[in-house]
């Protein structure tokens, strides 16, 4: 028998440290289950550029995490701008190894259109007029990051979350996604951040028909509620875990 791995792919802005909180209460309530918060390339442990990133470049930096920590079997949850980039790494682990999505918060566009289409008019400018200059979008200012992702922390929360940011790729946000490879078999979970201002429920629930989902959840929290309520997520993603993995019969002996 082999344990279930439990990978946590941050989003926008943030590198993997942002599941900190979260990475203890799930220690500390299941010490056996392997846990792996990973960096996607251009922050945190892993090298790589923002500019010209792809999403097929992290969905690989994702799986080539997940080989390295010797995680065969994972359930993998993705935050906010991760609705690109774990559809695409669960397509190259294929239902046997990705045993499920888990998605919070998540930014999930139409099959075939880009994130930055979906957006604000404000957003889309934004976005290209950055990509076309070739050079990272910029660390979002203080104040609207506490306004979108920290509304109902407490001030020692803020002050960690904040103290996370980082820049982002351009690129990746107006890159059309497809996810027409995408096994339907693997199981599909959302998790509804109830408070969230970066993204709101209601478009959280586009994103859910775009996706196509097989439960939905909800969290009373805000954006990024694995900080301010890292004891109800660490419960809610351990429920979506399989207990064990039974190890195929061509892999023993």
């Amino acid at each position: 028998m082999s344990r279930v791995g439990l990978v946590l792919v941050h989003g926008g802005h943030h590198a993997g440290d942002c599941w900190g909180p979260t990475v203890e209460e799930l220690r500390r309530r299941s010490p056996d289950t392997p846990v792996l918060a990973v960096d996607l390339p251009g922050r945190g442990r892993t090298a790589g550029e923002l500019v010209g990133a792809r999403i097929a470049d992290w969905g690989a930096s994702i799986v080539a995490q997940i080989d390295a920590a010797g995680l065969d079997e994972v359930v993998l949850v993705g935050h906010s701008l991760a609705g690109l980039s774990v559809p695409d790494a669960a397509t190259r682990l294929g239902p046997r190894r990705a045993r499920r999505i888990m998605l919070m918060g998540a930014a999930v566009p139409p099959q075939g259109r880009s994130l930055v289409e979906s957006a604000t008019p404000l957003m889309r400018w934004w976005v290209r007029t950055v990509s076309a200059r070739g050079v990272p979008i910029p660390n979002m200012p203080g104040a609207l990051a506490a306004l979108w992702f920290c509304n109902g922390m407490t001030r020692e929360q803020r002050r960690f979350s904040l103290a996370r940011l980082c820049p982002e790729s351009p690129t990746v946000m107006a890159e059309r996604v497809d996810r027409s490879a995408l096994p339907r078999e693997i199981p599909r979970t959302w998790i509804i951040t109830l408070r969230d201002r970066a993204l709101t429920p209601r478009a959280q629930r586009r994103g859910i028909e775009n996706l196509g989902v097989d439960e939905t959840v909800e969290i009373d929290a805000c954006h990024n509620a694995m900080i301010s309520a890292p004891g109800e997520l660490a419960e809610i993603l351990l429920a979506g875990m399989p207990a064990a993995a039974q190890v195929p019969p061509a892999a023993e002996a």
